[in-house]
C-alpha cells in the first residue's frame, strides 16, 4: 500500500517505495542558532534524516535563515498560524513546510501555495484529533477517524484545485487505535504519509504508544516517514524510530537482544547490556548482538547472533555465529567484546 508518488526534501525522496525517513524536531527556540544547530547535528549523527523546526514569530524566521546556511540536513519549517512566517521560511530556504490549513484564511493559504510553487517547496498538511472541527464530526456521524479523513481530504482537494501536488499528509491522534484507523483511511488518498502518535507522553509511555501505532501501520505497508513523538531528548526519538524500523526489517542497523534477569544471573546484566547497546546503537550494518546473563539462555539465544556473550561464574563465554569460541574473565569481558564488535563490523 506504499504510495507510488514521490516528493523530494532537499533531494531526499519521500514515498514511491523509498526508504522510510526518520524525523525529529528541535525542542529549543531557533533563536538560539548555535544550540539548535548542535541539536540537529546530534540527531543527524544518531540517524535522523529530516529535522523540523518551530517558527512561531518573525525573530524565529530570521534565525531559521541563519540556521539554513549552516547545515545540510533537510529542514522543515513548522508553522501554525501566521501565513507570513510560512512564506518567510520558504524564502529563507526551508526544504519543506508543515502547516494546518485550517488556521489560515483562503486568501492567506493561496499566498502560501503560490510561494511553495515558486520555490518548489513541498508542503506537509496535517490534522490532529485535537483540532478536528464540528462539521467534520457531523459529516462522519461522530466517527473521529473518518472525521480526520474528511477534514484532510478537503484540504488536499483545495491544493489540487490550485495545481499543487507536492504534498505529504499527516493525520494524528493521542489515541493509538484512532491514529491507526485514520491513517488506514488516509492512505487511500495516494500521497506520502508522515506517521506518528501525537503527544504520546514521556519516554516509556511514548515508546509503547508509538511502537504500536507506527509499527502496526508499517506492517500494513502504510507510511513513508515517521516521527516518534516523545517528551524527551530528540535523540531519543531518533533512536526509537531506528529501533522500530530495524525490528521490522525496514532499515539497516543492529538487532540487539538481551535476556530478562532471573535468579540464575550472577552478573550485573543491566550495566553490561546498557554498555554494549550504547556502543552498537549507531552502527548502520545488519548485525545481531546478544548479551545474556547465564549459561541457560546463552547458547540458545546466541545461536543466531553474529556475536554473543553470556556471563556465569565470574566469566563470560563469547559466541560467534552461534558457536562458542572464547571464555574471558568478567572484568575484561566488555572491552574484549567491543573489540570483537569492531572486528565484525569493520569486516562487513
Amino acid at each position: 500500500m506504499r504510495t507510488k508518488k514521490t516528493i523530494f526534501v532537499r533531494g531526499l525522496p519521500i514515498g514511491g517505495g523509498s526508504a522510510i525517513a526518520i524525523q525529529s524536531m528541535t525542542n529549543i527556540p531557533v533563536a538560539d542558532v548555535e544550540g539548535t544547530l548542535a541539536q540537529i547535528e546530534r540527531c543527524a549523527k544518531s540517524g535522523c534524516d529530516i529535522m523540523r523546526v518551530a517558527i512561531p514569530n518573525r525573530q524565529s524566521a530570521e534565525a531559521f535563515s541563519q540556521l539554513r546556511k549552516q547545515t545540510d540536513v533537510p529542514l522543515v519549517a513548522d508553522i501554525h498560524f501566521d501565513y507570513r512566517l510560512a512564506i518567510a521560511a520558504m524564502e529563507a530556504g526551508a526544504d519543506k513546510i508543515r502547516i494546518n490549513p485550517g488556521n489560515m484564511s483562503l486568501a492567506q493559504l493561496n499566498d502560501v501555495i503560490a510561494c511553495a510553487q515558486k520555490h518548489r517547496v513541498p508542503v506537509r498538511i496535517g490534522v490532529n484529533s485535537g483540532s478536528v472541527n464540528k462539521d467534520a464530526l457531523v459529516s462522519a456521524q461522530g466517527n473521529r477517524a473518518r472525521a480526520l479523513l474528511w477534514s484532510l481530504e478537503q484540504y488536499v482537494r483545495y491544493f489540487e484545485s490550485k495545481g499543487f501536488y507536492d504534498l505529504v499528509l499527516s493525520v494524528k491522534s493521542t489515541d493509538v487505535r484512532e491514529t491507526v484507523e485514520a491513517n488506514r483511511l488516509v492512505a487511500q488518498l495516494g500521497y506520502p504519509l508522515h506517521l506518528g502518535v501525537t503527544e504520546a507522553g514521556l519516554l516509556r509511555q511514548g515508546l509503547v504508544k508509538n511502537s504500536i501505532g507506527i509499527g502496526s501501520l508499517l506492517l500494513d505497508g502504510i507510511g513513508d516517514t515517521i516521527r516518534v513523538s516523545l517528551t524527551a531528548d530528540p535523540v531519543d526519538e531518533v533512536l526509537a524510530a531506528k529501533d522500530i524500523l530495524v525490528s521490522l526489517g525496514l532499515r539497516q542497523g543492529v538487532t540487539f537482544v538481551s535476556c530478562p534477569k532471573c535468579g540464575r544471573c550472577s552478573i550485573d546484566l543491566e550495566a553490561v547490556a546498557n554498555d554494549i547497546y550504547d556502543y552498537v546503537k549507531n552502527i548502520d550494518k545488519n548485525v545481531k548482538i546478544a548479551v545474556m546473563g547465564c549459561e541457560v539462555n546463552g547458547p540458545g539465544e546466541c545461536s543466531d547472533a553474529d556475536l554473543g556473550m553470556a556471563g556465569a561464574n565470574g566469566n563470560f563465554v563469547f559466541f560467534k555465529h552461534g558457536k562458542r569460541y572464547k571464555t574471558v574473565p568478567a572484568e575484561d569481558a566488555v572491552q574484549l567484546f567491543k573489540k570483537e564488535i569492531d572486528i565484525l563490523t569493520n569486516a562487513n
